[in-house]
C-alpha cells in the first residue's frame, strides 16, 4: 500500500527497504501534508541536547519568520546493508553518492526524496519530515567498501537525496564520521546543503580542500526570508547560507550555490538575484534545477500551494505543465532538471546570461581522485590457540 491521501491512525509500522520492521510509531494527524502546509501546536520538538547552531532566523525575531509551528520529530537507528549507492544516470555529475539519513527535518515542501517513504508505507508529507531514520553504521560500512581490492575511487556526492547537515546531525554526528572516513583515505567527496551547520566541520573541508578533495554547493532557491521559510522551514536563513558561502571561501574550500528548487511563478524572479548575491560571497561555480514533481510529491505541492499561494496556485502549476511536456513531471534524463518548452528555455537562458556576467562558472575544481588510498581494517585480535596454529 502506498500512502498519499489523508488518514488518522494511531499505530504505523516502519519499514526496512526489505520489509523487515524497525519501529511503531504512535500519531493521530492529517499524514499527506508537510510542515509548512498546517501547525501542529500539540506537538514539540524531541528534547534531546544538539551543538548550538546558527541557521539566521534568531536575527528575524521580530519578524514573522521567526519560527514555524513546532512538531516532533523521532529519529530511529536504521543499520544500512550498504552505504553507498550507484548510478548510471547522464544528467547526475556523480556515480557514487550517500545519504546519512531517511527522511529529512529540514521539511523542504519540494523535496523529490519525499515519494520514497511511501515505500515504507510511510507519509511523503508529514512523516518524511517527522520520522526520520539514521544509518548508525554509514562509517563502518564506509570503510569496510573503500577496503575492497575492486573498488574504484570515483568522487563521492554527500546528501543528494536528503541534506546531510539537517537539524538532527547536531546530535548523530554520522555526516561528520563519514568525513572522518573519507579524508583519512583521501577520498574526493562533493556535497550540497542548506544548512549552517556544514561550517562545523570546517577543520575537515580546509584540509581536504587543500588536497583537492572537497566541493560544496549551498542550495539557494530565493532571497526571500517570508517565502524561503514556507519552503523550507528548518533550513538556514537565505541571509545565512550566503554567510556559509563566504565562510568556505574564505577557508579555500571550492563553493558553487544551486539555485534550487526554481518553481515558475514563484521564486524564479529571484534567479539572478541568488547568482549575484552568491557569486559576491565567493561562490566559484553555479547550477539550478527546475521543480522535479515525482510520484506522490506532486500532491503534497499542490496542498501546499493551495494553502500559502491559494490565489496563484493555478497559474504556478500552468507554467509547471508548460514547461514538463504538459504533464506535473516527466523523469526523462534529458530534461528532468531543466525542464523543456518556452518557459524552461527562457530561464536556461537568464541562467546563461547571469553566469556570464558574474563570471560563474569560468573556472571549475575538479576533484582529485589520484591520490586515493584504501583504509587499512582493524583485524580481531586472535586467540593463543589461534596463533599455535601460525
Amino acid at each position: 500500500m502506498r500512502i498519499v491521501g489523508k488518514f488518522r491512525s494511531s499505530v504505523v509500522v516502519a519499514f526496512c527497504m526489505d520489509k523487515s520492521p524497525v519501529i511503531k510509531i504512535a500519531f493521530a494527524r492529517d499524514a499527506a501534508k508537510g510542515r509548512g502546509t498546517a501547525t501542529a501546536p500539540g506537538n514539540r520538538f524531541a528534547t534531546w541536547q544538539r551543538e548550538t547552531v546558527d541557521d539566521g532566523w534568531s536575527e528575524l525575531a521580530d519578524t514573522d519568520q521567526a519560527e514555524p509551528a513546532p512538531l516532533k520529530t523521532r529519529v530511529t537507528a536504521r543499520p544500512a546493508k550498504s552505504i553507498i549507492s550507484r548510478n548510471q544516470s547522464p544528467d547526475l555529475p556523480f556515480t557514487q553518492s550517500i545519504n546519512p539519513y531517511y527522511g529529512c527535518e529540514h521539511g523542504c515542501v519540494y523535496c523529490y526524496a519525499r515519494p520514497s517513504y511511501a515505500y515504507w508505507d510511510l507519509s511523503p508529507g508529514l512523516d518524511f519530515e517527522t520520522q526520520l531514520f539514521a544509518k548508525t553504521n554509514a562509517a563502518e560500512l564506509l570503510r569496510q567498501e573503500l577496503a575492497r581490492p575492486s573498488y574504484q575511487c570515483s568522487a563521492i556526492s554527500l546528501g543528494a537525496n536528503t541534506d546531510c547537515y539537517q537539524p538532527v546531525e547536531r546530535e548523530w554526528r554520522i555526516t561528520r564520521e563519514v568525513l572522518e572516513v573519507l579524508a583519512e583515505c583521501h577520498h574526493p567527496v562533493g556535497i550540497v546543503t542548506k544548512s549552517a551547520l556544514v561550517e562545523r566541520d570546517l577543520d575537515l573541508l580546509g584540509a581536504m580542500a587543500q588536497q583537492g578533495l572537497v566541493k560544496v554547493y549551498v542550495s539557494l532557491g530565493t532571497l526571500n526570508p517570508e517565502l524561503a521559510r514556507r519552503l523550507e522551514p528548518r533550513a538556514a536563513a537565505p541571509h545565512r547560507r550566503l554567510r556559509v558561502i563566504e565562510t568556505l571561501a574564505k577557508a579555500g574550500v571550492p563553493v558553487g550555490v544551486v539555485v534550487a528548487a526554481l518553481i515558475p511563478g514563484l521564486n524564479d524572479q529571484d534567479l539572478e538575484a541568488a547568482l549575484e548575491a552568491a557569486r559576491q560571497a565567493g561562490a566559484s561555480e553555479a547550477s539550478y534545477v527546475l521543480l522535479r514533481l515525482p510520484l506522490e510529491l506532486k500532491e503534497v505541492f499542490r496542498d501546499w500551494l493551495q494553502t500559502h499561494v491559494p490565489e496563484r496556485a493555478a497559474h504556478v502549476m500552468s507554467l509547471i505543465q508548460q514547461s514538463r511536456g504538459g504533464k506535473d513531471y516527466d523523469a526523462d534524463w534529458s530534461q528532468r532538471m531543466t525542464g523543456t518548452g518556452v518557459f524552461a528555455q527562457l530561464i536556461a537562458q537568464r541562467f546563461g546570461k547571469a553566469c556570464a556576467r558574474l563570471g560563474l562558472n569560468q573556472r571549475r575544481y575538479p576533484l582529485n581522485t589520484a591520490q586515493f588510498r584504501a583504509p587499512q581494517l582493524l583485524q580481531p585480535a586472535r586467540s593463543d590457540a589461534q596463533q599455535s596454529l601460525f
